[in-house]
């Protein structure tokens, strides 16, 4: 029975060994032209090789072509930022169509006599943007800032009225740049610009939990948290937002990466303001720049 085994497996490996050979001969002189002999296991590594090159070049291609976007569950990350901004920038539209709309229907309200005229005012004052435009409070925001200063009301550690307070408080630098516009209270610029290259990380500059986050046509991509000794930060035209409205940050942590949006962007930059109890305060005066 042993033997009978070993010949059956003798028997395969010289038939899988065993050479076959191709000829091609010239039909008109039956001269051999060329041929090769060949074996089934030579052929099965020849195909195999083969087989293996062609899924590594496809692969290669695959990785390092566009082609990639098309995979079913792949999207790198500028295509997901692409994502979210065009998603944003479509809220943002959906409002300002929204404002047309009303302006819209107010005039043709006044053409045919169902509006007072001393309205045009008003119904100017829709469709001309003002530049230095303040997004408003959000229903959430206002109840979570009302809470906050109920809560500070009865502070005893609140310094004088005339200051806010710093005791105890450290600041952080929200991001290593250089000033290119100063707090200018009486021009409306309630903060400071820091040119800083694009996508560095913006940092809290204490802790604090954000009650904002959204796109806006003038500043782009905003957030802004509330801090519990009465601060707001604001954090404008930043490229990605990292946080979401409600998320607790500690100072010094990452909440977004610098960019370049908005109409009144000129360039890569962080507009960073401070606000205590709801009037703008000089960055400058806190923050070591």
């Amino acid at each position: 029975m042993v033997q009978k085994k070993r010949k059956h497996q003798k028997s395969f490996w010289h038939r899988i060994r065993f050479k076959y050979k191709l000829s091609f001969f010239n039909e008109a002189t039956l001269e051999e032209v060329w041929s090769f002999r060949l074996s089934q296991l030579s052929a099965f590594v020849v195909l195999a090789v083969f087989a293996f090159f062609l899924i590594a070049i496809t692969s290669f291609i695959i990785i390092k072509t566009p082609i990639r976007n098309y995979l079913p569950g792949y999207l790198d990350v500028e295509v997901r930022k692409e994502i979210v901004q065009n998603a944003l920038k479509a809220d943002s539209l959906e409002r300002m169509l929204a404002v047309q709309k009303l302006y819209l229907d107010n005039v043709a309200g006044i053409l045919t006599g169902t509006l007072p005229l001393d309205s045009i005012r008003t119904i100017d004052s829709l469709a001309h943007a003002d530049a230095n435009y303040e997004i408003p409070r959000g229903k959430a925001e206002s109840e979570f800032v009302k809470k906050f200063e109920e809560e500070e009301k009865y502070n005893l550690s609140v310094l004088t009225p005339n200051s806010a307070p710093t005791e105890g408080a450290f600041f952080y630098k929200p991001v290593s740049g250089v000033i290119s516009s100063h707090y200018e209270a009486e021009k409306r610029h309630y903060g400071v610009d820091l040119v800083a290259a694009e996508r560095e990380s913006v940092l809290a500059t204490m802790d604090g939990t954000v009650v904002f986050t959204g796109f806006d046509v003038n500043y782009g991509n905003v957030i802004q948290i509330q801090h519990r000794n009465g601060f707001l930060s604001i954090y404008k035209h930043n490229e990605l937002l990292l946080k979401d409205a409600g998320d607790r940050v500690v100072a010094g942590e990452a909440i977004a990466l610098v960019g370049n949006t908005g109409k009144l962007s000129t360039g890569p930059h962080l507009h960073f303001e401070l606000w205590y109890k709801g009037s703008p305060v000089n960055p400058e005066e806190y923050i070591s720049f």
